[in-house]
């Protein structure tokens, strides 16, 4: 969660929250492998990661078990979800983070949990990365990024084609995001806490392209 301006903010997820406006300096793991360990968050004005209870509505949803899923924190700030799915049986975990600060402490976290076989952190801008990588590439990609900038909708709009047939998009933000889906892909639960609202959306079958992707 994000806060601030395009230029200097985190590409993590930071947000301005409605409490002191201070980072926690530690996020725990809800279930798995990990679960109950406690991992370093960067000391950045305006981060603080997913909410406990969204993960855990989150993971539900998916099933728990995500055993040999290849998933993308596509703003990954603090790893809450990239670090979570990883210990629910991720194969691969891929984060990409624009800030080198908080791509720092994303590695400190690989290395207190020993994961660096499954979690790869890569400083870059998200929607540039996305544009790039290959198509169906990942079984979940993960979307959570500033609520203060305008970046779901172009997120998206790279990310729908990196999802493999039968994966799953994750979208979070200050709204419900209503826009329009590629064909052969369908809204499969949708909840909110707080101000925080979160969808995920399933793909049917790959189409190759997106609405607004050209």
């Amino acid at each position: 969660m994000k806060a601030g301006g395009q230029r200097h903010s985190p590409q993590g997820r930071t947000r301005a929250s409605s409490g002191t406006g201070s980072a926690p300096h530690e996020v725990r793991i809800i279930g798995g492998l990990w679960r109950s360990r406690l991992l370093p968050v960067a000391d950045t004005p305006g981060l603080r990661p997913t909410p406990d209870r969204v993960r855990e509505t989150l993971f539900n949803w998916l099933g728990q078990d995500l055993t040999g899923w290849r998933v993308l924190d596509a703003f990954a700030g603090s790893g809450a979800l990239g670090f979570e799915a990883a210990s629910r049986g991720a194969a691969t975990v891929t984060m990409i983070e624009r800030e080198r600060l908080l791509c720092a402490v994303l590695r400190q976290g690989v290395d207190k949990l020993g994961c660096a076989d499954v979690v790869s952190v890569h400083q870059a801008e998200a929607v540039g990365w996305m544009r790039a990588a290959p198509p169906a590439t990942f079984d979940l990609v993960l979307l959570d990024p500033p609520f203060s900038l305008p970046l779901l909708a172009p997120a998206l709009a790279v990310a729908w084609p990196l999802v493999a047939a039968s994966g799953f998009l994750y979208a979070e933000g200050p709204s419900a995001w209503a826009g329009e889906m590629p064909p052969g892909w369908t809204l499969w639960r949708q909840g909110r806490a707080g101000t925080v609202h979160y969808q995920l959306l399933q793909c049917s079958s790959y189409t190759g392209s997106a609405p607004g992707s050209s």
